[in-house]
C-alpha cells in the first residue's frame, strides 16, 4: 500500500523520484510464513533486531525499479497494446527483435508465459512434442504448461553438466515417422541454463544443434531468459548468439532488473500467430507501455553492468570453495554449491539478513548475483557463512621419509 500511495503521488506531482525509490527500496516485509515448498525456503521472517545488512540473493528476480527507471515508467507514452496502440511496447519489441536479429516481437508477461507460447505455436497440431532437457525450465520449473495447457507431450533427453543435450540423444528421440508415435516439431535450449549452474551455451555449440533440427525437420527455440548474461559472459552480440535459432524468448526482469515481463522474437509470421495464442490464455495488456518503458530503460542501461553480477559471482564462488565446500564453478551470476544442513544454515543465515536458495531441500544452494548486490555484501555473506560452519582441522603436512 505504501507503494501503491507513492506512486498515485508521483503521478499526480506531490511526490518526486526520489521519494517513491525510497518507498521501493524500504517497503516492510511480508509477515513470516516459514512456508518450505519443494526445497524452496519461501520465509520471510528472521529479522528481529535487525542484521548488519541485507543481502538478497535467492534471484536477479528480487530486484527493485531503479529511480532513472521508475521515472522512465511513470513518463511512457502508452495505449491499449491489444488495438496495437501503445507506441511503448511496439518500440520494446522493435528493439528486441532487432537485437536478436529478428523481424519481431512479442511483449509477454513473464518469460513462463514466453515459453509457453512459444512451444504452442511451434507445436501446433495434435500428437505434434517438444524435445528438450530433463532439467530445462521449460521442464522443470514451468509446470508442465506446454503439457497441459497446450497438449505438447514432452521427450525429455538428459542435460550435460555444461547444459548442453547430446546431439546423438537428440536424434535417437526422433521417432520414425509411423501412427504410433508422436510427432517431433521443436528442440528446446536453454541459455545459459539455470539448473546446471548458469552455464553459457556456445555459439558453436548452437549452430551445431540448428543443423541437425534442419536435417530431422524440427524448429529451434531457445530460451534465452538470461541470455544476456551469455552475451557479456561472452562478449557478443545477441544476434550473433541466436542467429541459428528460429525463435528466442528472453526475461527483463532478471539480470536487468526491470519489475515485469519478457520478449519472444521470431519471423513475423510466428509472431502474429503467437500474439492471437497470447490472447487466448489471458496475456494481452491494455496499458502495458509503463511496463515496456521500464525494459527499454533496462536494456539501454543495465546489459554490460552485468559484468559487476559476474564478478560478484566469482568472488562469491572463490570464497565458498575456500571455506571447503563443494562449489560449482560460475559462468555468469549463479552460484551453486552444496553443504549439509543446507535448510537450516539457510534459515539462520536469514537471520543475518542473507537469503539464498536451498533447491533440492537437502544440499545443494543457490545464489545469484544482481543489480543490487555489491562486492561488500559478498564479503558480508562469505564471513557470516564461515562462522557457522563446522571449524575444519588443518591438513596435516604429508610425511617425508
Amino acid at each position: 500500500l505504501a507503494q501503491v500511495s507513492s506512486l498515485e503521488g508521483l503521478l499526480s506531482g506531490s511526490l518526486s523520484i526520489h521519494h517513491i525509490s525510497t518507498s521501493f527500496a524500504h517497503s516492510p516485509p511480508r509477515p513470516h510464513c516459514g512456508k518450505m515448498t519443494a526445497g524452496f525456503n519461501t520465509s520471510n521472517g528472521g529479522n528481529g533486531a535487525g542484521p548488519e545488512r541485507k543481502v538478497d540473493m535467492r534471484s536477479d528476480t528480487v530486484t527493485k525499479p531503479t529511480p532513472g527507471m521508475l521515472e522512465a515508467m511513470v513518463k511512457a507514452e502508452v495505449g491499449d497494446d491489444v488495438f496495437g496502440d501503445d507506441p511503448t511496447v511496439k518500440a520494446l519489441e522493435k528493439k528486441v527483435a532487432e537485437m536478436m536479429g529478428k523481424e519481431a516481437g512479442l511483449f509477454v508477461s513473464s518469460g513462463t508465459q514466453g515459453n509457453l507460447l512459444a512451444v504452442g505455436t511451434h507445436c501446433s497440431g495434435r500428437g505434434e512434442e517438444v524435445i528438450l532437457g530433463k532439467e530445462s525450465h521449460v521442464f522443470f520449473y514451468e509446470q508442465g504448461g506446454a503439457s497441459s495447457l497446450m497438449s505438447v507431450p514432452f521427450n525429455t533427453v538428459p542435460n550435460k553438466p555444461d547444459g548442453t543435450l547430446d546431439l546423438d540423444e537428440v536424434r535417437r528421440a526422433v521417432r520414425p515417422n509411423d501412427q504410433h508415435f508422436a510427432t517431433a516439431k521443436l528442440l528446446v535450449l536453454e541459455n545459459t541454463h539455470n539448473k546446471m549452474g548458469g552455464k553459457v551455451l556456445s555459439v558453436d555449440y548452437i549452430e551445431k544443434a540448428s543443423a541437425l533440427c534442419k536435417e530431422l525437420g524440427l524448429s529451434l527455440h531457445i530460451d534465452g531468459a538470461r541470455l544476456w548474461n551469455a552475451m557479456v559472459a561472452l562478449d557478443k552480440k545477441g544476434s550473433e548468439l541466436v542467429k541459428a535459432a528460429d525463435t528466442v524468448n528472453l526475461c527483463l526482469s532478471k539480470g536487468l532488473g526491470a519489475p515485469v515481463g519478457s520478449v519472444l522474437v521470431g519471423p513475423a509470421d510466428f509472431i502474429a500467430r503467437a500474439r492471437r495464442l497470447r490472447k487466448a490464455v489471458g496475456g494481452g495488456m491494455r496499458q502495458a507501455g509503463i511496463l515496456a518503458a521500464a525494459g527499454l530503460y533496462a536494456l539501454e542501461n543495465n546489459i554490460w553492468r552485468m559484468k559487476e553480477d559476474h564478478s560478484n559471482a566469482k568472488r562469491l564462488g572463490d570464497g565458498l570453495t575456500k571455506l571447503g565446500l563443494e562449489v560449482t564453478s560460475p559462468d555468469t551470476n549463479m552460484v551453486f554449491w552444496n553443504m549439509d544442513n543446507a535448510m537450516e544454515l539457510c534459515g539462520t543465515l536469514q537471520q543475518h539478513g542473507i537469503r539464498v536458495l536451498c533447491v533440492d531441500g537437502q544440499r545443494r544452494c543457490r545464489a545469484v548475483a544482481n543489480l543490487h548486490i555489491s562486492s561488500e555484501d559478498i564479503d558480508y555473506f562469505l564471513k557470516v557463512l564461515g562462522s557457522l560452519l563446522p571449524s575444519r582441522s588443518p591438513k596435516k603436512k604429508a610425511r617425508t621419509n
